[in-house]
């Protein structure tokens, strides 16, 4: 069972890539979510993968947790996780997605706005809450950039 929660935790292996993993992660997540093919249950397809990766997420999280310390950086569901947070219910242009990578990863690097506070939850909770905070404030940003026409 610990071999399944090492799979997940580590997006299929990105996590043992070292350093800049929980980046590749991400821009992983938006090539796949720009090729989630449009229609008329898109959000809820959305939604169902987004709150599905967070609950593996945090399982795994807590399981790998005593094998790998706390937030190991082998982790990368958690930028998964938020980066598909940061994008959720926007359209998936390649502009917007950019966008949206740059904003997440800014707030997940710079834990502004108690992100850093949410990494003191115990085991998984810890490693999955810093970036669903950081898509949820990426998202926001993000929203405001589409809806206002900004670029």
């Amino acid at each position: 069972m610990i071999k399944l929660h090492k799979l997940i935790a580590t997006v299929f292996g990105i996590g043992y890539m070292g350093k800049g993993g929980g980046t590749i992660a991400a821009v992983v997540c938006c090539l796949l979510w720009i090729l989630i093919p449009p229609g008329d249950n898109i959000y809820y397809w959305q939604a169902s993968i987004t709150i599905l990766v967070c609950c593996l997420g945090t399982w795994s999280g807590n399981e790998v947790d005593a094998i790998w310390g706390k937030d190991s950086s082998k982790v990368v569901i958690d930028e998964v996780a938020g980066m598909m947070i940061t994008l959720i219910f926007l359209p998936a242009t390649l502009k917007y997605v950019l966008t949206g990578l740059i904003l997440f990863r800014f707030f997940d690097i710079a834990k502004p706005l108690f992100i850093r506070k949410m990494e003191m939850l115990p085991k998984g909770w810890g490693v999955m809450a810093d970036d669903i905070l950081a898509g949820i404030y990426a998202h926001v940003l993000l929203k405001i950039i589409v809806d206002y026409h900004i670029f």
